[in-house]
């Protein structure tokens, strides 16, 4: 499995930016798909998942202001982010889990995209 994310990058606060996660070598529709953030010397945290379905799950931090979606015919995910805060700066991660093509289960990751957000 792999995942490319694209879309990040410096944004002042209030601004907004769309990440993008195209995936290969998955069973796309079949997975749960997730955006998950890390900043300096924290955790990596949940920020938002989707399933097949179009049923979604958001932090408390980003209700409101962050919306997910795929695109099962493009095997793509992404994360528009609007009313950006300092606090929202971090390297964000695109997770799939699911059926791939070579087994029954994938825990995956992309390498990850950085936003920076600025006061």
């Amino acid at each position: 499995v792999q995942l490319v994310e694209s879309g990040g990058g410096l944004v002042q606060a209030g601004g907004s930016l769309r990440l993008s996660c195209a995936a290969s070598g998955t069973i796309f529709s079949r997975n749960v798909m997730g955006w998950y953030r890390q900043a300096p010397g924290k955790q990596r945290e949940l920020v938002a998942l989707i399933v097949s379905a179009g049923i979604t799950n958001y932090a408390d931090s980003v209700k409101g202001r962050f919306t997910i979606s795929r695109d099962n015919a493009k095997n793509a995910v992404y994360l528009q982010m609007n009313s950006l805060k300092p606090e929202d700066t971090a390297v964000y991660f695109c997770n799939s889990k699911g059926p791939s093509f070579v087994r029954d289960y994938e825990d995956s990751w992309g390498q990850g995209t950085q936003v920076t957000v600025s006061s």
